[in-house]
């Protein structure tokens, strides 16, 4: 029976990575230094309260009569307390049953609510074969629910219910400031349906991570598993600063989770309300890694032309062999950093290229295509 929304990937010879079985994916600490809005008054420097709250999360309380400020840091159950409501249980009915009792087949994920009127972002793969979707809500009310939008590269999906005046979870701001060693909270459904809601923590194990995927992925060691998927990772502010997607699954392996950073989720979704799906922008070309880019070496090593598929590329005489060393003046590569690199743009717009064709290094003029 398929009960879980979890990938699950395993290690494979030189770390290469493959998905394993049934459909899984997953689901302050800090010393940063933070600005502050401050003032000096004779030599004293007097910061603003409402700045403190904002940047280090917690809460304060003024008192007039002794004027004194109470300030409360954040704690791991004021975070759970302030994400819970805006998490969400999503259930529905696998197209594939098999041979299970189609009463009792059923797959099972989590979502975050992120506009008040029933829009609930998610991963792709939680509802890519999932129908009859219900979502059940923190305080336990029942839902029918649609899949409206869908993508593939980013792993993300869009849920509507017909509700209002939802409690909304808050995206980390871009450019993401966050750190490795922050205290992390990964909220969602795991393993069973019962579990909905279960907050686990963990720091932040690592950033910028290209871990069989489009876009880069945050790692953390807080526990995610089946059903986790689609599930908030939120730092001590209380601001969800990835959706919880992946985790490693071996013998000999623990605590690696990894999450769909906040600006990717930001990125994928102005697109869904803005265009209804994602105008991903290409350079209408198929590119190689080097072998060191693709065993994770440090490298700039330049990326290789293996097919021209857009006319525009095609008019510039751009050919299989070539070689690409950057894109608008910044040096890649990997797929991945030109995917970061590409959020950007839109199809339609130019961007500079610099590649080597037969032996001389060329800049040229690209007109991007959607991809």
């Amino acid at each position: 029976m398929k009960r879980s929304m979890l990938r699950v990937c395993s290690f494979i010879a030189i770390g290469a990575i493959i998905a394993a079985g049934t459909a899984w994916a997953a689901g302050t600490g800090g010393t940063s230094t933070h600005a502050l809005s401050a003032t000096k008054i004779n030599g004293e420097v007097y910061v603003k309260a409402s700045s403190l709250t904002s940047a280090l999360g917690g809460t304060g309380t003024f008192d007039s009569k002794s004027n004194t400020y109470a300030y409360t840091p954040a704690d791991i159950p004021s975070v759970i307390k302030k994400v819970s409501p805006s998490v969400v249980a999503i259930i529905g009915k696998p197209k594939d049953v098999g041979s299970a009792d189609p009463r009792y087949a059923l797959a099972h994920g989590t979502g975050v609510i992120i506009r008040a009127d029933g829009w609930i972002v998610t991963n792709a793969h939680v509802v890519e074969d999932m129908t009859n979707l219900v979502v059940v809500t923190a305080d336990g009310k029942k839902y029918d629910a649609e899949r409206t939008h869908y993508d593939e590269p980013s792993d993300l999906a869009l849920v509507k219910i017909k509700a209002t005046k939802l409690p909304i979870a808050k995206l980390a701001a871009t450019p993401l400031n966050v750190q490795v060693g922050e205290t992390v909270v990964a909220i969602g459904t795991p393993v069973s349906f019962s579990l909905r809601n279960t907050a686990t923590s963990g720091i932040l194990s690592g950033m910028n991570r290209s871990i069989s995927s489009a876009y880069k992925l945050l790692q953390t060691d807080a526990a995610i598993n089946p059903g986790n998927s689609g599930g908030p990772l939120v730092n001590m502010k209380g601001e969800v600063i990835g959706i919880n997607s992946l985790k490693f699954v071996e013998v000999g392996v623990d605590n690696l989770g990894f999450s769909i950073p906040a600006d990717t989720v930001q990125y994928v979704t102005n697109h869904f309300f803005k265009y209804g799906h994602v105008k991903r922008a290409s350079l209408g070309l198929s590119l190689e890694e080097s072998w060191s880019a693709l065993i994770g070496i440090p490298t700039s090593d330049p990326l290789t032309v293996k097919t021209v598929q857009s006319a525009s590329a095609q008019k510039l005489g751009i050919k299989n062999g070539d070689l690409l060393y950057k894109v608008a003046g910044k040096q890649v590569s990997t797929i991945v950093e030109l995917n970061e690199l590409l959020k950007s743009y839109l199809p339609g717009q130019q961007v500079e290229v610099m590649l080597q064709m037969d032996g001389d290094l060329v800049t040229k003029k690209l007109t991007l295509v959607e991809g």
